[in-house]
């Protein structure tokens, strides 16, 4: 079973918007019984809360189910529980690391490490933009990368 959590600053755009599609990535492919995806945030502003309409809206475009999703905060216990921790930016990675535990098993890296070509290092924050497509462009084509880098490493 390969477990990967994306976190963002809230859990309401982008990170749900990256669990989304990589769970639909993976639905896709037959994957499900293989994988725990989840998404949580940096910070506890929006904990409880739905995704933003933006993100729910640019996902049902797409054909991808935003049901069920529900903002967290990510814990000390999610760095024993998850393979990879894929955050969106620079700044979730600074704040992951100050959470990190010395010893854990997941991969900490940033969802457009992935995309290699990509002159863009960090997911736009559409909270603050309002760019939805651009963040969806960008989460599509890394989860997609990360899928298939998943499936290369682990043979699935």
């Amino acid at each position: 079973m390969v477990k990967v959590l994306f976190v963002c600053l809230g859990n309401i755009c982008r990170s749900p918007m990256a669990e989304a599609v990589f769970q639909d990535l993976v639905h896709n492919k037959g994957l499900e019984e293989k994988f725990v995806v989840d998404s949580a945030g940096t910070g506890d502003y929006h904990v409880g809360s739905s995704p933003h309409k933006g993100t729910v809206e640019k996902l049902k475009e797409n054909g991808i189910n935003a049901n069920g999703l529900t903002a967290r905060q990510i814990s000390r216990e999610d760095f024993d529980h998850f393979d990879y921790i894929i955050a969106m930016d620079d700044d979730n990675i600074e704040a992951i690391n100050i959470l990190e535990t010395e010893e854990h098993q997941a991969e900490i890296i940033k969802l457009l490490d992935y995309n290699q070509n990509s002159q863009v290092k960090n997911v736009p924050d559409p909270y603050f933009t309002g760019d939805f497509d651009k963040t969806y462009e960008l989460v599509s084509q890394a989860c997609k990368n990360l899928l298939d880098d998943i499936r290369s490493k682990k043979e699935l």
